[in-house]
């Protein structure tokens, strides 16, 4: 039997709310009765509108940024406008939309579904994440009516202690969106911990449990440095109390290490819950059995406690001592060894399975191969000797996109065509998919890989206008400038057109199957759109996520038969 006929037998029930129960899409009506659910699917929705949204801001704000570079005199916008449109760029892309996108979207949509569980541990506290960050995304939003801020998405001192722009409501947005990350990050720990569906133990949970608890541990025990850190500089700003600010007898570096100890460990909050999207993409769409399924498991737990261990990499132009930047040094690269175990066993995952080239398994070769990049490149910014040349130049730029938009984002659009059918109930155009896919794998490397050519060469990061900058250089800097610059708009157009035929889905979409993938995990023992209480009999795992060669009938509901493979 072919993969294809497996997976068109395998959910060939079409149903939208069977057993006498509504799809959750339907149960109720009425903009309050979203607005204050406790569905932890329509929480997720919501949450996804909302980073999709502010996706769609900070990337109009990037394309301004790419537009000014286009020439290296700075002829279109004033060097005050350029500096709040990277600003408000990266916060708006960090706070707003990374951190949550994956956890609080795909998460609270699909963990409950994977763990066979009616809803999270706590539903309130899940409604009120989506509340609390609603009100901190309106603070952030508020910076950008107001005005702006010019400090940079890290709010660097002297800067953000000087500056005369909005920086006080921006960094309240940043306080109060971590409270939202806090409760997200507990609820869904508990939830695994509590909730796993009879059979389910912790050595058959999906990868991406693994990785949803990695992340929320480093949110509970992160964010509130970063919290604090924030308010101490709110307070510094408002009452003139020097703790960061060397005018008022402060010291900046104190708020470097402050920022940068919640700071990496957040690069993780970011990454993990990528990797454990690929680890699902990539079994199901190769319909074999992950390899070395403890490994990743415990890799992720690795990298969660490794990760507070790194944060002075960041620093090692900041006059720390010598022996300190050793110390980091080393930890940087010890951080890249359960890092590497993952993507060798997706790789090895990879061999000889039955692989489909479908539109969630291009978005998982892309991060594979942009991932890839990001974390070789990460190792010259690793090297002491090498990170002083390469430091606030356009290199980092680039390695910095390559992990989180390379890494995060290319995951998160692959999980979001992963599990579209199932939460939506409808199927999106597959040849589009694909096509957008590979231009945005395409434009994508236009634009970051031209801007590892500029850091090498020199070429400063956050510069408005760089005609000075070497009269020498100024061909090749302008060259490379255009080259990203026109990378940006081809990853832009590709963006829209993945909106359109998603949006276009929902009301001309063909009804999504049960199991369009021929997926083991639980989410698929439920309806195309799940019915409101997810499941209308208990689940029970009889066999692990990944058993591909188990035969069906048996334990599965539905009685089909899977083919082996060998």
């Amino acid at each position: 039997m072919s993969t294809t006929d497996t997976i068109e037998n395998t959910g060939a029930t079409h149903s939208h709310g069977s057993h006498g129960h509504g799809s959750y899409l339907t149960s109720s009506k009425g903009l309050l009765s979203w607005a204050f659910t406790l569905d932890h699917k329509r929480i997720g929705l919501m949450y996804l509108c909302s980073v999709v949204l502010f996706f769609i801001v900070a990337g109009v704000l990037a394309l301004g940024v790419r537009l000014e570079l286009m020439t290296p005199a700075g002829d279109t916008f004033s060097p005050d406008t350029y500096n709040k449109m990277f600003t408000l760029h990266g916060a708006i892309m960090i706070f707003l939309f990374i951190i949550p996108s994956i956890p609080a979207s795909l998460g609270n949509i699909v963990l409950p579904l994977m763990l066979g569980a009616k809803d999270v541990a706590f539903p309130r506290l899940n409604l009120a994440s989506f509340h609390i960050y609603v009100i901190g995304a309106c603070f952030l939003l508020y910076s950008l009516l107001a005005g702006g801020i010019d400090t940079g998405w890290t709010f660097y001192t002297p800067y953000s202690s000087e500056s005369g722009t909005a920086v006080v409501s921006a960094l309240l947005g940043a306080f109060i969106l971590g409270f939202s990350s806090i409760l997200t990050g507990m609820n869904f720990m508990v939830t695994i911990h509590k909730l796993r569906a009879p059979g389910m133990s912790w050595t058959k949970m999906p990868l991406i449990m693994w990785s949803m608890y990695g992340t929320g541990l480093m949110q509970i025990l992160a964010t509130p440095v970063l919290a604090i850190t924030l308010l101490l500089l709110v307070l510094e700003r408002t009452y003139g109390i020097g703790i960061f600010t060397p005018s008022l007898g402060g010291d900046p570096v104190l708020f470097q290490h402050f920022f940068w100890f919640y700071s990496h460990p957040a690069v993780y909050i970011m990454i993990l819950p990528a990797m454990g999207v690929i680890s699902e993409l990539i079994t199901v769409h190769s319909q074999k059995n992950i390899f070395g399924y403890k490994a990743i498991a415990y890799s992720s737990l690795a990298i969660a406690v490794i990760s507070f261990l790194v944060w002075g990499h960041h620093m090692f132009v900041s006059g720390q001592s010598e022996i300190a930047s050793a110390v980091f040094s080393f930890l940087t690269f010890a951080v890249a060894v359960p890092t590497a175990i993952k993507v060798f066993s997706w790789v090895a995952t990879l061999y000889r399975g039955s692989i489909v080239l479908n539109t969630p398994m291009l978005y998982t070769l892309a991060f594979l191969a942009l991932f890839t990049i990001g974390g070789l490149t990460g190792l010259f910014l690793g090297t002491l000797a090498t990170d002083v040349h390469l430091h606030d130049t356009y290199f980092v730029v680039a390695h910095f996109h390559y992990v989180m938009m390379g890494g995060t984002f290319i995951a998160f659009l692959g999980g979001l065509h992963h599990w579209w059918p199932k939460f939506t109930g409808k199927q999106y155009n597959e040849a589009l998919g694909r096509f957008c896919a590979v231009m945005i794998f395409l434009g994508f490397n236009v634009t970051f890989f031209s801007q590892f050519m500029l850091g090498s060469q020199g070429m400063p990061r956050r510069y408005h206008a760089y005609d000075k900058v070497s009269a020498d250089l100024l061909p090749t800097f302008e060259m490379w400038h255009r080259t990203s610059s026109i990378g940006s708009f081809i990853l832009g157009s590709a963006l829209f057109i993945v909106l359109f035929y998603l949006l276009h889905s929902l009301f001309r979409g063909k009804p999504a199957a049960k199991n369009p993938w021929g997926g083991k995990t639980l989410e698929w023992q439920t309806e195309s759109p799940p019915i409101t209480h997810n499941f209308a009999t208990d689940p029970v795992c009889e066999h692990g996520p990944y058993d591909f060669d188990v035969i069906e009938g048996a334990d599965d509901h539905h009685g089909q038969a899977a083919d082996k493979r060998g």
